[in-house]
């Protein structure tokens, strides 16, 4: 099989033989103008799972599989993924009719056979089964470095706070790696008067295969959603690139619980990893922007989640809708403290103050906290150091326009975006630099320019604040913490100096992005002078 993808891949299409093989790919042809974004419903039954010859080379049963291709019309909106998972939901009602739904995204793969009996334990148990709506796995990959190069794998995310949000039976749903309760899914309240065990059964179809396909290809139509509720009170919910939290919050305010489960033994699935930081920004850029556009929705847990989810559960919500809001503050402290250090204006308390401990204390308790959490967690100290980083970068870059962005929707001053796709194909040298741990830039993006101006600005702060203050009596005293700001914040940034200054390969940030971030930190460092 890998062979087989291999050839095909180079050749840029599906050899013949294959393609007659299967009269789903058949019905992809250019000489009757079907494109990607402009076609019929395609669905093949490959494997009937009700035939006797449908066993594998061991002779064990194999079970039903489907081809399906919804249809997309230009002139239709096609929803993006979750108007592809609502299809899906739809075609696979006529098929078999699972009261269980395993949604998984093109890149993860199963990585432990007993997942779904681990899942079937909870929606069967007999004192709680009957109130779950789905079984949520963590997000984990199989690529992440020693030391987590770009924080792809936040342990503490994983381990606590998600953990956390589980306890209140509210769960996050995220997209992946996640056990639905079909009645949930297509939009059921839940009901302590019916039996959520009697739920569990399979559908007996007596329908041809041929017949099985055609009444699917009508339920995958363009045409078929208009005038019903599908992607509003029914299936995952349509218009906000983060389909499945907003989803699963709107589960749970229908009355179902939800499960996070973290196997101890091994992840129950893997992905893969954003392996250079700008994929990694512009994905976080994404899931910030859908996010916040939650928070400013009807769908707003302090709202929406009103009386129907405990305090807790939506305070946790607003843990992750709020990550853009987070952008200006912490771009506050990255430009307005290295400023004011190079000025002589004092921010903070100076060190023999008495005011001087309550601001020390906050950062020195959160500081350690935070570092003998994520220990515990399973971090190194040097994968911790990492994450600190990468959620700086994501907080005064990605998060920044996710923040405008959105908020220039909601004035309509912006029409709304595609969905953005994350490409996870890198050459070899970049894939090397990963596995080495070496940060990857290699573009003159705006992102890049923003992370390495509030670089420049710092190193600019920290150097003239030592040069200006360090002979004066009393000065470290009276800058100190603005000292030790500049200094966390010149540290974490260490390998964005290295790729302007130092390095010469692919990866580093090019000459022109040099040359606009210290030019932006000289600008600005004169207009505060000014």
């Amino acid at each position: 099989m890998k062979s087989r993808i291999e050839t095909m891949a180079e050749k840029g299409s599906v050899p013949p033989e294959t393609r007659s093989q299967h009269k789903g790919f058949l019905q992809w042809s250019h000489h009757n103008n079907v494109t990607k974004r402009n076609h019929q419903s395609i669905v093949e039954i490959v494997i009937d799972g009700r035939e006797e010859d449908a066993v594998d080379e061991d002779g064990d049963r194999l079970p039903t599989l489907v081809y399906v291709a919804r249809e997309k019309r230009p002139q239709f909106h096609h929803n993006f993924k979750a108007g592809a998972m609502n299809a899906l939901i739809r075609a696979s009602t006529e098929m078999s009719n699972g009261a269980v739904i395993l949604n998984l995204d093109c890149d993860m793969f199963s990585n432990d056979p007993d997942a779904i009996r681990d899942a079937l334990c909870f929606f069967l148990d007999e004192q709680s089964g009957h109130r779950i709506a789905f079984v949520q796995h963590p997000q984990q990959y199989f690529n992440v470095t020693k030391n987590d190069l770009y924080g792809n794998s936040p342990l503490q995310t994983d381990k606590v706070e998600l953990a956390g949000m589980g306890g209140y039976g509210a769960a996050l749903y995220i997209g992946t790696g996640c056990f639905h309760r079909r009645e949930a899914l297509c939009g059921n309240k839940y009901s302590s008067k019916v039996d959520g065990q009697g739920s569990m059964n399979w559908k007996s179809n007596d329908k041809t295969a041929n017949e099985l396909e055609e009444a699917s290809k009508v339920l995958v139509s363009c045409s078929y959603e208009e005038g019903t509720q599908w992607g509003k009170e029914i299936g995952l919910v349509y218009g906000c690139p983060v389909e499945d939290v907003v989803t699963g919050m709107k589960i749970q305010c229908n009355g179902w619980k939800s499960i996070y489960y973290r196997p101890q033994k091994e992840a129950a699935f893997l992905g893969v990893a954003p392996n250079t930081l700008e994929i990694s920004l512009i994905q976080h850029k994404r899931w910030a922007e859908g996010l916040f556009q939650i928070f400013l929705s009807s769908y707003c847990p302090l709202v929406y989640g009103h009386k129907r989810l405990p305090l807790g559960a939506q305070l946790g919500y607003c843990t992750y809708l709020l990550w853009a809001a987070t952008a200006f503050p912490t771009l506050c402290y990255l430009v307005l403290a290295p400023l004011c250090l190079l000025q002589g204006i004092p921010l903070f308390p100076q060190v023999s103050s008495p005011w001087f401990i309550p601001f020390a204390y906050v950062y020195g308790a959160r500081t350690i906290y935070s570092l003998v959490e994520g220990l515990m967690c399973g971090y190194t100290v040097k994968g911790w150091w990492n994450l600190q980083r990468v959620v700086l970068l994501r907080r005064s870059s990605s998060y920044v326009f996710s923040f405008v962005d959105t908020v220039a929707k909601q004035l309509g001053l912006s029409k709304a975006s595609g969905f953005a796709v994350t490409a996870k194909v890198v050459t070899e040298d970049v894939r090397r630099r990963y596995e080495e741990e070496v940060m990857e830039f290699g573009s003159s993006s705006t992102t890049f320019i923003i992370v390495a101006t509030v670089a420049m600005v710092n190193l600019f702060g920290l150097v003239g604040g030592i040069g200006k203050w360090w002979w004066v009596d009393g000065g470290m005293s009276l800058m100190g913490l603005q000292f030790g700001l500049c200094s966390v914040v010149v540290g974490l940034n260490l390998p964005v100096y290295v790729a302007l200054f130092f390095r010469r390969d692919d990866g580093c940030l090019p000459v022109d992005v040099m040359f606009k971030a210290v030019g932006l930190a000289s600008l600005a460092a004169c207009l505060m002078a000014i």
